[in-house]
């Protein structure tokens, strides 16, 4: 859908009031709020654009009697400001008008094969996020946390709460690439590490799946902080894999196995209910001929440290040449070039 396009987004307004008209709307008031919510959304969208239209109009008429009359100069200039200030916001709404964008997000970091050397880089990632959050005043909320045997981490989930966090960072899912002098390789020789990172917004409230106890694999480990130290003598972490697609979910923040384990069992049912929607998004998209890569593998951007410095995003062409600033968290306009590319795609459509 073109989220310029007037007609159609009055033509959903009205599907959402005759929705909210009928007998049973208020049966399910979790998906009752939602759907008002949405109608809002698209009421002061729509209302946006209108007085943008008008106001660009407005403005047209006045052009040729600003040379002949100079009092209007000041009307026209404080109605262009109101104008681009509006479209700032209608911008804004564009680019974030996801159905999970203003939720928070979980963000979980895996290194690929390689040892220390993929370990050390999947621990860069997890500081590069970290002190992206910190800059935007998100809180991070560690929820599981496995330190590698020699250096960096074996894997790492966190919760990073903020506004528009998951509309944000849902652009970092993908692999990542490094390349540079290894500091564990004594013959100082180039390596280069994969780590795969992967995005779901935190809508545990909002799925209710239901998973055949024979399709889960639980285990149960000793909870582990950052740095690896023991912060549980007992094994009340928790990790579960879904068998038949072999997602894994963990959690060791909470205080109780039981309460690991549902925490686990809420964020696996959000991949599960993730891989739902893309399995039918690809489908969609084979059949108007649209060949997209969803694939884990699909590498998103690299940074080479040698035999220069560059980092680039291979979906946006995106480029920076400042790594010590990127890796310290400034990874906006890695971000914003990201999510202009994805609203200029559905504009399209």
């Amino acid at each position: 859908m073109n989220p310029f396009d007037l007609a159609q987004l009055k033509a959903q307004i009205q599907a959402d009031e005759a929705l909210m008209d009928g007998p049973h709307f208020w049966d399910h008031q979790r998906q009752a709020k939602a759907v008002i919510q949405r109608m809002n959304e698209k009421k002061f969208f729509a209302d946006s654009l209108e007085k943008l239209q008008q106001g660009q109009h407005a403005l047209l008429d006045l052009l040729p009697f600003l040379e002949s009359d100079q009092s209007l100069m000041q009307s026209f200039q404080s109605e262009l400001h109101a104008l681009q200030k509006l479209g700032k916001q209608v911008q804004e709404l564009v680019l974030f008008s996801g159905e999970f964008d203003a939720l928070h997000a979980i963000v979980e970091i895996h290194p690929g094969a390689g040892g220390t050397e993929s370990h050390d880089w999947a621990n860069m990632l997890y500081r590069m996020y970290v002190r992206y959050a910190e800059a935007h005043q998100f809180q991070v909320q560690m929820l599981d946390y496995l330190a590698g045997e020699e250096a960096g981490i074996k894997s790492v989930t966190m919760m990073i709460k903020g506004p528009r966090a998951y509309g944000l960072l849902k652009s970092e899912k993908g692999v990542h690439r490094l390349v540079r002098i290894s500091p564990f390789d004594a013959n100082d020789r180039r390596h280069t590490s994969f780590a795969s990172v992967n995005v779901i917004p935190d809508i545990v409230d909002e799925v209710d799946l239901v998973i055949p106890d024979k399709d889960l694999r639980i285990d149960t480990y000793r909870s582990g902080g950052a740095g690896g130290q023991n912060v549980n003598k007992v094994e009340s972490a928790v990790r579960i894999t879904h068998i038949p697609t072999g997602l894994v979910s963990s959690c060791q923040i909470e205080r109780s196995q039981l309460q690991n384990k549902e925490k686990a069992m809420q964020m696996l049912k959000v991949q599960l209910y993730q891989l739902k929607k893309q399995q039918q998004e690809a489908h969609l998209d084979a059949i108007v001929g649209e060949q997209k890569d969803i694939e884990w593998g699909s590498q998103i951007r690299s940074y080479v440290f040698q035999p220069y410095m560059l980092i680039k995003d291979h979906r946006t062409d995106y480029q920076e040449v400042d790594v010590t600033k990127v890796m310290d968290g400034a990874i906006d306009g890695f971000i914003r070039s990201y999510l202009e590319m994805e609203a200029k795609k559905h504009a399209k459509k």
